[in-house]
């Protein structure tokens, strides 16, 4: 990295696989927590995920043991109604999705709806619904954009895989020829908004994840320092794999603690 970068100010660490795994929290997650706070630096914990609201993530945190103020999480929810918003304000969206996403877009000024919308928005959901797609295929097809919070095809559940955003916004494209454009990571979209939320600079500011293909590739696109925890999806041995390196490569957030 250059040295030209200055002290990190900021940080922007990814939640699964970084602070916690399955619910439980991650060794050195409730130190890096506290580190942040008595160095009274800004952070964000990010989330492709835009099932929750930054408040039921944040109990859910708690529930683990790490205690994260609801303003202090960013999910792809919320960079999606950032987005648009910046876009057309106060415009219409018809949204595929869980209460994460509709509380964001709604929050931010949209008009939910199923009729003459200028967005179909899609998100996660745990129940995905073959009329409620059908009805974004029609809408695609009169004309409403396409957008999608993340591009994830898969997201973890105890039984093995669940189909997710990707797969769903695949079926739409196959249908009706228009490609979604996706907020989330890889997207540095998502990290610029959060830099945006919490008035942070590239130059100072630190992104913490677990994958080569979605972290590390967007920080590095949006100008960030970044570091690469193991306790994730990418492997030690995967690193050399990709055309682009993080900054560090460290066993686990215990490791960070000291960098902040």
């Amino acid at each position: 990295m250059s040295t030209e970068r200055g002290p990190a100010e900021c940080w922007l660490t990814d939640m699964d696989g970084v602070l916690v795994h399955e619910g439980q929290a991650l060794p050195g997650a409730a130190d890096f927590l506290q580190r942040l706070v008595e160095r009274e630096r800004r952070f964000l914990v990010l989330t492709n995920n835009s099932i929750f609201t930054p408040r039921d993530l944040a109990a859910r945190l708690t529930r683990s043991g790490l205690h994260v103020p609801e303003t202090a999480i960013w999910t792809s929810a919320l960079a999606t109604a950032s987005f648009l918003s910046s876009q057309l304000p106060g415009g219409s969206a018809y949204v595929i999705g869980e209460a994460g996403l509709t509380t964001a877009l709604y929050e931010a000024g949209y008009t939910l709806t199923d009729t003459d919308p200028d967005y179909v928005v899609l998100g996660e959901t745990r129940t995905y619904s073959f009329e409620a797609i059908t009805r974004a295929i029609r809408l695609v097809g009169q004309g409403a954009r396409f957008i999608a919070t993340n591009p994830d095809v898969t997201g973890p559940s105890p039984e093995g895989p669940l189909p997710a955003t990707g797969s769903v916004a695949a079926m739409i494209t196959k249908a009706t020829g228009a490609e979604p454009y996706f907020v989330g990571k890889p997207n540095p979209m998502m990290f610029r908004s959060a830099m945006n939320r919490i008035e942070a600079h590239s130059e100072t500011t630190v992104m913490i994840g677990d994958r080569m293909d979605t972290d590390v590739v967007a920080g590095i696109e949006a100008g960030l320092e970044t570091i690469l925890v193991l306790t994730g999806s990418t492997a030690a041995a995967d690193v050399a794999r990709f055309p682009f390196r993080p900054a560090r490569v460290l066993d686990s957030i215990a490791d960070v603690v000291d960098l902040v």
